[in-house]
């Protein structure tokens, strides 16, 4: 038994493989798959398969970010990820969780109930699933194909729009690259502590050196999401309908 970001899931290794309803086609046991569709970190299906592209090792995502909150290296071969930010360093593997979701039977609806109970639990609404044409990728592609150059679409997760404005640095701060990416645009629920990350990343900032962020006259918190100040603030703090956010490098308080 294992246990996925909204409960427990089981695996059984007595499923079969196979890649066809035929019955010439040879059968596996699921379980000679388990390397390669199993997290190391919770022995669990994959859930949201998240690959470090340091050593292409993949786990679920819920388990690879709770590894690296106290942790910088990779849990099956321990190469250092990233010095100070190993979330930098991982991506979605989309066609491995497809994969995965193939060869296990009601895994994908399992977790659905499971993510949907989660969310009702706590009074939070549930996350709408990103819908998939029914008319398969071969359509899908065709349709990009025919649609203008100029025209693209941006996902709606990406919901808000923000420019990052430096207000400069203090006395004895020196040793910092230009912010060149001033417009971003990012989720909601993304929080002022993902945003200075960013700003840490791109301006290669020594971690001696703080980040103070504010949007209009409120100084913000690392807590809160973008969504929250973008309805707390109001139309004064909006430029074009987007959100600035102003920053400035100081040193740490003694």
């Amino acid at each position: 038994m294992s246990t996925s970001l909204y409960g427990n899931r089981s695996h059984d290794g007595s499923t079969n493989v196979s890649n066809s309803d035929s019955e010439d086609e040879p059968k596996l046991p699921l379980n000679q798959f388990y390397p390669y569709i199993r997290c190391a970190l919770c022995c669990g299906f994959l859930i949201d398969a998240t690959t470090i592209t340091e050593c292409l090792h993949t786990f679920c995502k819920s388990c690879i970010v709770k590894h690296f909150l106290h942790s910088n290296r990779c849990p099956t071969c321990s190469i250092v990820v990233h010095q100070t930010q190993p979330l930098y360093n991982i991506r979605p593997d989309r066609q491995l969780q497809d994969i995965v979701y193939k060869m296990v039977p009601f895994l994908e609806e399992l977790e659905r109930v499971q993510m949907t109970t989660f969310y009702k639990d706590r009074g939070l609404d549930v996350p709408k699933p990103v819908g998939v044409s029914p008319q398969g990728p071969a359509v899908l592609r065709k349709q990009k194909k025919d649609l203008p150059q100029s025209l693209f679409t941006i996902p709606p997760e990406l919901d808000v729009s923000l420019v990052l404005e430096f207000v400069g640095a203090e006395e004895g701060i020196n040793n910092y690259k230009p912010l060149e990416r001033r417009y971003v645009r990012v989720s909601g629920e993304a929080t002022v502590r993902h945003v200075e990350l960013f700003i840490r990343r791109k301006m290669e900032l020594s971690p001696s050196c703080q980040v103070d962020m504010a949007c209009g006259d409120h100084l913000l918190d690392h807590y809160q999401s973008l969504k929250d100040i973008q309805n707390s603030v109001g139309k004064e703090a909006l430029q074009d309908g987007l959100l600035v956010l102003h920053f400035g490098l100081v040193l740490p308080s003694q």
